[in-house]
């Protein structure tokens, strides 16, 4: 055991217990923050805003980016840091004027950390990080891959620890933590787009309650084998699985075969409406500009 004089590395581990939920809206945000950068920007970063939930978990809700620079010819009027021979420079009036902003329409929603776009933690963001480590206490740092390092938009959230001896902070290490990114259905559909390096076409509404009905039914064969494998003896019963099952089949509506399969022709008869009258106004524009373009001939 160290005596009291005696200069001790010491290094504090988070809670296990943290985690953080984003919406999609968040990262749809910062997919169109990173496309639409400016030339001479690698990345982009902004600030985070939610709420932290009772159980300790980090709600993201939504997000704006901030203007920054990384190289060592132009400096912003901001805070200024020292990343290896360059400098990071980000526009804090702009940031706290964002944040005003935004809390006059939302005062729920505070500072809960900040993003990156890029494959992980990079050199500069310990150092970024330390800034928002002002602004609010263990902050979150959510990195999306925009650049598909391993063929899709990895996204990964961290918190920072400190590593000190004695009283003297080293340095700070970043730490993943679970990241739920929970959303409904449509949401899921225009994500899994977003993921992918390159899409033909967007999905028609056929084809997208298609890929639905295909990933419904794989997650009922899951189900199902699991139940099967625990009543065989096969895997050993989980009590969290089981009241997540039965909380899922209690929230069914009990509807006979024939009124659900009516309701899905009818839904069905709906959408092709639609697409049949969307279809006719279309052709109805065409045919009045050619008109239009032949009377101005005439």
């Amino acid at each position: 055991m160290a005596s009291p004089d005696q200069t001790v590395l010491q290094f504090f581990p988070l809670s296990t217990s943290l985690s953080a939920k984003v919406h999609p809206l968040v990262i749809f945000n910062i997919c169109d923050c990173f496309v639409r950068r400016p030339d001479q920007a690698e990345r982009v970063i902004g600030t985070l805003l939610g709420s932290v939930l009772p159980d300790g978990t980090v709600d993201v809700r939504n997000s704006y980016v901030v203007p920054h620079n990384e190289s060592s010819d132009q400096i912003l009027d901001a805070v200024l840091v020292t990343v290896s021979e360059n400098l990071v420079a980000l526009d804090i009036d702009y940031h706290h004027n964002m944040l005003a902003s935004h809390q006059k329409v939302n005062p729920k929603e505070v500072i809960v950390g900040w993003f990156s776009t890029g494959f992980g933690v990079t050199g500069g963001s310990a150092l970024i990080h330390e800034f928002y480590s002002r602004e609010v206490a263990n902050p979150v740092h959510l990195t999306v891959d925009t650049g598909f390092t391993n063929g899709e938009a990895s996204i990964k959230a961290f918190v920072s620890i400190n590593l000190s001896l004695g009283d003297q902070q080293l340095a700070a290490q970043f730490q993943e933590i679970p990241l739920d990114l929970r959303m409904v259905e449509a949401e899921r559909i225009g994500f899994d787009i977003l993921k992918t390096t390159a899409v033909d076409k967007l999905p028609t509404d056929m084809e997208g309650m298609e890929a639905t009905m295909e990933r419904l039914l794989a997650l009922i064969d899951d189900t199902y084998k699991y139940v099967d494998d625990v009543v065989e003896g096969r895997v050993a019963p989980d009590n969290s699985i089981g009241r997540f099952i039965s909380d899922s089949v209690a929230s069914l509506p009990k509807i006979s075969p024939s009124a659900f399969d009516k309701l899905v022709n009818d839904s069905l008869q709906d959408q092709l409406l639609l697409l049949y009258l969307s279809s006719i106004t279309r052709t109805q524009l065409s045919l009045a500009e050619k008109l239009n373009t032949a009377a101005q001939i005439l």
